[in-house]
């Protein structure tokens, strides 16, 4: 499904300057990553309890965090999965954003075996996604859909993935200012009983604005 999000309202709290247990990562929390985050578990996790805001991750420690998740530098986050599945169709949601020069947006939720990696960081997250919306996009009765395809994979600046099996969720994007791809947002979900989602901000480099 492909959905325009131009003048569509976003959903959840945003982030504050701390959080209970540690510092807000309040950056991240005001790009469309974040936001595309909060609609993709309002989808895929309705009636859970949206997360308040972004744990700061800092030298790899915060509360809470750790395996399978890492902490991959400059890169943000990575995950490390046991295992590898060919065949598997994760659900997924295509969000367009903007009229003459769109970006688009994915959420995926499934097993992170379907991505095909046993260590997954933004390359291979993004690679993922990319493939998936040409997949999504491209009409096989139709060959004048490929260059359409072609293109909304290549505009996809922004991506999600929940696997809530594991519990985890991981977060991709190209950063509007730097175009740097990186994994800025990890999550952490928790079982049916308790119904949370905790998510965790990397520490990012200073932007330059010169």
């Amino acid at each position: 499904m492909m959905i325009d999000m131009d003048g569509v309202g976003e959903p959840g709290p945003g982030g504050g300057a701390r959080g209970p247990r540690g510092e807000f990562a309040h950056e991240v929390t005001g790009r469309p990553i974040w936001r595309l985050l909060l609609r993709g578990l309002a989808v895929y996790l309705p009636g859970w309890e949206m997360p308040a805001g972004a744990l700061r991750v800092r030298d790899g420690a915060a509360d809470g965090f750790g395996p399978p998740a890492y902490v991959n530098g400059d890169a943000g986050f990575g995950v490390q999965v046991p295992g590898r599945r060919k065949g598997l169709e994760p659900d997924r949601e295509i969000y367009v954003r903007g009229r003459e020069n769109p970006t688009f947006g994915i959420v995926v939720a499934g097993p992170a075996a379907a991505i095909g990696s046993r260590v997954v960081d933004a390359e291979v997250l993004m690679r993922f996604a990319r493939r998936l919306t040409f997949e999504e996009l491209f009409d096989t009765g139709d060959a004048d859909s490929v260059p359409y395809a072609v293109r909304g994979a290549r505009a996809v600046e922004n991506a999600v993935f929940l696997d809530r099996a594991a519990g985890i969720g991981l977060c991709a994007e190209i950063d509007p200012v730097t175009r740097a791809l990186t994994c800025p947002l990890y999550v952490r979900l928790g079982g049916p009983s308790e119904r949370t989602v905790r998510a965790y901000g990397a520490a990012q480099p200073v932007r330059s604005h010169s």
